[in-house]
């Protein structure tokens, strides 16, 4: 829908934001403001086990993702070849002719991660109202509330944290937050960091904020026990509060309490919500280069890659071939 039909046509602009706003509230578009996904912890590359010596389910999953992985028993040897030199080039950022530990990590998260670009090809239209393929702040406004400002009589200020006179800024917030060049207009790699913050490290501090912001309920700055259980359980007037409720308060003592003050800084609120956990992506890629770096340069040419091809993508298949076609999910 083009600007000018917002224009000519108000009820639509209306069923947009509306329908945008359900999004939110529903996690369509993930935001970290839903009580059940305050903890945001990376899981195994795979649930295959990893045992070199048995197969390489384990790296195929890895490198190519679970459902990608699946396909490439379709493919011969010499198909799957040939696709993992086009993966190899893809994954050679620098186009330097070699894979370094870092570009291999970065695909391995990229590819693990693949939902996620996913799901904002999938809203891409619904912002990108000129069709430039970028989207600016102006054009994220109109599309999500365009009614509202329009017709601000008809939205009663309320304390809920999901009402667009609260969303409107904290959106402008972490729009330029995700904004790397200051220019208000995002890449697809940046409106990706918009709707999925808790999955790029420049946002992870826009993550926190908004998180005290929802459950900082006395706005003192810090979370106490009592905000800290009332994010995840309302009490009913007269009830016994439930084992894992007390469970939750012994867990803000012991855990989530690091230094005893009976509150929750910032630092402690990121150790809660974005626990620094065990590297899969930075492990695997190391694994990868181990088994593949033949003159131990630290980093893959691609021949090398190739040489030990099995391990990468065996005698499975991918779609990829399908993939390095597509323009709308840029991986």
């Amino acid at each position: 829908m083009q600007g000018s039909e917002l224009t000519m046509y108000p009820d639509a602009s209306r069923l947009r934001g509306l329908y945008l706003l359900l999004l939110y509230v529903t996690g369509g578009c993930p935001k970290p403001t839903l009580r059940n996904e305050r903890v945001h912890q990376d899981p195994a590359l795979s649930e295959k086990p990893h045992q070199d010596s048995a197969n390489f389910e384990y790296d195929h999953e890895a490198f190519l993702g679970k459902e990608e992985a699946k396909t490439f028993d379709q493919l011969s040897p010499e198909e799957s070849i040939e696709r993992l030199g086009k993966i190899v080039e893809r994954i050679d950022d620098d186009k330097d002719n070699y894979v370094t530990l870092e570009e291999l990590k970065a695909w391995i998260i990229r590819v693990q991660k693949r939902y996620i670009y996913e799901n904002v090809a999938k809203v891409w239209r619904d912002y990108d109202l000129n069709k430039d393929n970028k989207i600016s702040w102006e054009e994220y406004k109109q599309a999500t509330y365009g009614y509202y400002l329009a017709n601000p009589d008809e939205f009663p200020d309320t304390a809920d944290q999901f009402s667009f006179k609260k969303m409107l800024p904290r959106d402008e917030r972490r729009f330029k937050a995700a904004d790397l060049d200051g220019d208000l207009v995002a890449t697809r790699e940046e409106f990706t960091a918009f709707l999925h913050p808790e999955e790029f490290d420049h946002m992870k501090e826009i993550v926190v904020f908004e998180t005290l912001e929802d459950i900082d309920k006395n706005e003192d700055g810090f979370v106490d026990e009592d905000e800290y259980i009332a994010d995840m359980y309302t009490k009913d007037e007269g009830a016994t509060e439930p084992e894992w409720v007390k469970t939750e308060r012994e867990q803000f003592s012991d855990f989530r309490d690091l230094n005893k003050d009976g509150k929750m800084d910032k630092a402690e609120i990121r150790h809660w919500i974005l626990p620094e956990d065990y590297d899969h992506a930075q492990a695997e890629a190391r694994h990868l280069v181990y088994e593949s770096d033949k003159n131990k340069d630290k980093r893959l040419s691609k021949q090398e890659i190739l040489d030990n091809w099995n391990m990468f993508v065996g005698s499975q298949a991918t779609n990829y071939g399908e993939d390095l076609t597509r323009n709308h999910i840029e991986l």
